[in-house]
């Protein structure tokens, strides 16, 4: 048996939830309902995986391969470019040769460190007995000049799933993951680089509310205080922390109606305000995709959500081993910079089927929104996703990073990078960070066949150097693996 039908058993069970909801659109702002049961027994919330199963064999994707052009497209508005930043862009390097995607990363802005963590099939690290799939984490000393050995972070009894890692400016590491999809999302802190971690602390599952839970997003204080971890039981939840991960409240509904929510990005702001960028989709993907800010001014206890843009259906991708309508649909990544300045970065269409392209927009209060601007090439017939967003380490300083396929349409994906130094108002030229040119059988020197994974992620040290980690594959079904580069 190949490694990588653990990969088609996971995107399964993602999609199993899908059933539990249905197609009411919630309006925007929204107050924070109370928590509630979900479910009125943890069977019922299992009970619809055959069902999706099945939709996802029959292949129900709404269209079939895109027509050049799409015409009939309103021309978007262009942002302006300013004069070119002074950046060295390194060559692009694989992590592994392991069955590694869905990496994430975490910059410490006040030393030299840089962590690293992959999903990783296989486990070759790991003695008998370890979950497989599993999380592996490395670290850097000297600012990912060179990196220690591959560690296996913790032993659990279910597979392990979507890392997430942050640090806090006392070097702190937070991270959380998936013990499976019950008792679902998990958080561990390490006080010594990640040497050692401490007991998970499970979000869902037995003797909570919340029978399973999927798709963590982690963002945490820069003092380390204040931690809040977002994550889906087809709704939206977020749990807060106050005493650095030690203890938490009991996690908040923050949606009403009845669809599918992804958390796709997270911070805290200066002030304490707290923000995360969610997408929420029917229970088949099909139709609109509202794009959110999730917003909290009182640590957690309520929660407001802002609709910031809406998206026309999603594009299928049935030409890819595997791969299910909704997986090239929006996400979203949220930032803030020292001034106080909020960015979101999403990508979205105007057309049912059409290709994505990725926009920004920006807010002083987290309440009123800009008009969206477009920076990713006006290609008609490139689709783009995946946008990962930070903050540098001045005001108006944010860089965004995404991936399209405009060196050849579902052939030839690669990861794109814009920096902005005045909030957003005008932005340097696009740049290519997957720019290795060969290194596995998915890269020629025009991209790589897949994005490998649902989510990229990026961040920024404290000498202004990007720090970027992403995934490549051959097809959703099939292998691929981590890639890692720096922008300084």
């Amino acid at each position: 048996m190949r490694v990588v039908a653990g990969m088609i058993a996971r995107r399964v069970s993602l999609l199993f939830g899908l059933a539990l909801v249905g197609c009411v659109a919630g309006n925007a702002p929204q107050d924070t309902p109370a928590v509630e049961h979900l479910y009125q027994s943890e069977a019922e919330a299992w009970a619809p995986r055959a069902e999706i199963l099945a939709l996802k064999r029959a292949g129900k994707a709404r269209r079939s391969k895109r027509a050049p052009g799409w015409p009939g497209e309103p021309p978007p508005r262009r942002v302006p470019e300013q004069a070119p930043i002074e950046s060295r862009f390194e060559t692009a390097q694989l992590w592994s040769n392991a069955i590694d995607w869905e990496p994430a990363i975490a910059v410490d802005r006040t030393s030299s460190y840089v962590y690293q963590m992959t999903n990783r099939y296989g486990v070759p690290e790991c003695a008998s007995g370890c979950p497989d799939p599993a999380i592996i984490l490395r670290r850097s000393s000297d600012g990912g000049n060179t990196w220690g050995p591959d560690r296996y972070v913790l032993r659990t009894v279910g597979s392990q799933y979507d890392p997430q890692i942050e640090v806090a400016d006392n070097g702190v590491l937070y991270a959380a993951l998936m013990d499976n999809f019950n008792p679902g999302v998990i958080f561990i802190k390490s006080l010594d680089q990640g040497e050692t971690w401490s007991e998970p602390i499970p979000m869902s599952g037995p003797g909570t509310p919340i029978p399973w839970s999927d798709k963590p997003l982690l963002t945490v204080s820069r003092d380390g205080r204040d931690v809040y971890l977002a994550f889906n039981s087809s709704h939206s939840f977020v749990a807060a922390s106050h005493d650095f991960g030690e203890t938490w409240q009991a996690p908040v509904k923050t949606n009403r109606g009845f669809r599918y929510w992804f958390h796709s990005g997270g911070a805290v702001a200066a002030n304490g305000d707290v923000y995360f960028a969610s997408s929420d989709y029917t229970a088949d993907f099909s139709g609109a995709v509202h794009i959110s800010i999730i917003r909290s001014v009182d640590g957690g206890k309520s929660w407001t959500t802002y609709r910031v843009d809406t998206s026309a259906e999603v594009p299928d991708c049935k030409w890819a081993a595997g791969c299910y309508l909704g997986y090239f649909g929006p996400q979203a990544d949220v930032a803030v910079d020292s001034a106080g300045t909020v960015m979101v970065a999403y990508n979205a269409s105007d057309l049912d089927g059409a290709p994505q392209s990725l926009y920004v927009k920006t807010s002083t209060n987290g309440v009123d929104w800009s008009e969206r601007i477009l920076i990713s090439p006006p290609f008609n017939n490139a689709l783009a996703g995946f946008p990962a967003l930070a903050s540098g380490t001045q005001p108006g300083d944010f860089r965004v990073v995404w991936i399209d396929d405009r060196n050849g349409s579902e052939t030839a994906f690669n990861v794109w990078y814009r920096q902005t130094s005045d909030g957003g108002k005008t932005w340097s030229a696009v740049a290519r960070l997957s720019n290795a040119r060969d290194g596995a059988v998915y890269k020629t020197a025009d991209g790589f066949a897949f994005p490998y994974g649902d989510y990229l992620e990026i961040g920024v040290d404290g000498n202004g150097a990007l720090h970027a980690i992403w995934g490549e594959g051959i097809s959703y079904d099939d292998a691929g693996g981590t890639w890692y580069t720096r922008v300084r």
